[in-house]
């Protein structure tokens, strides 16, 4: 079991945390919150997100779903319409600063973001398919015991990942007093969701 574990630990390390748009959003997310309970609800939100989408694909329900044509047209479609619309709106995101009621502002907003953490991931087209086409590929060599194993640690990877990714957005935030790298940091996660969105035309043409 513990081969399986290893090897569903790196493959899935190979498949989260490379640049993406959504871990962008939650790093960016975790530099803009005031404390870090409001970035907890995107956290787990997108942790159980990639949960659901790995249980998917290795049962093979998601493989069944992405072998009818039209269906991986249509999540290309979707996904790069909320793309675009994600980087155009954190493009116009003012930058983080610190005034009187920011905390309440963002409690308030908790059910927007934990909305926008549910589209960024599932409306990931690309995210879908790498996750049906490797880990859900790679789990067909093992039965049993060795297939929790295997699902285990590609779950361990995606919970401990995007809670590494909001700390780390959280005390980089903490540092930025201006405001001036939150600016920055809105900026680049929008041309990286414009860039995804490019790529996943591309990637189906």
């Amino acid at each position: 079991m513990l081969t399986a574990f290893i090897h569903g630990f790196l493959l899935a390390v190979g498949l989260i945390v490379p640049l993406g748009a959504q871990n962008m959003f939650i790093f960016s997310q975790g530099a803009t919150a005031r404390r870090f309970l409001h970035v907890l609800p995107i956290v787990i939100t997108a942790a159980l997100c990639d949960s659901l989408l790995i249980l998917l694909a290795i049962f093979g329900v998601s493989l069944i779903v992405l072998r009818l044509v039209w269906t991986k047209w249509l999540l290309m479609a979707g996904g790069v319409v909320f793309l675009a619309y994600m980087g155009w709106v954190t493009w116009r995101r003012p930058p983080s600063v610190d005034e009187p009621g920011t905390e309440r502002v963002q409690m308030n907003q908790w059910g927007k973001i934990v909305s926008f953490t549910l589209m960024v991931s599932l409306l990931n087209p690309h995210a879908i398919l790498d996750t049906v086409g490797v880990i859900g590929t790679s789990s067909l060599s093992y039965t049993g015991a060795y297939k929790t194993a295997f699902t285990a640690a590609c779950m361990l990877v995606s919970w401990s990942w995007f809670l590494l990714l909001a700390v780390a957005g959280r005390w980089i935030g903490m540092k930025d007093r201006t405001g001036r790298f939150t600016a920055a940091l809105n900026k680049g996660s929008a041309l990286v969701m414009w860039a995804a969105a490019v790529y996943l035309v591309l990637s189906f043409l």
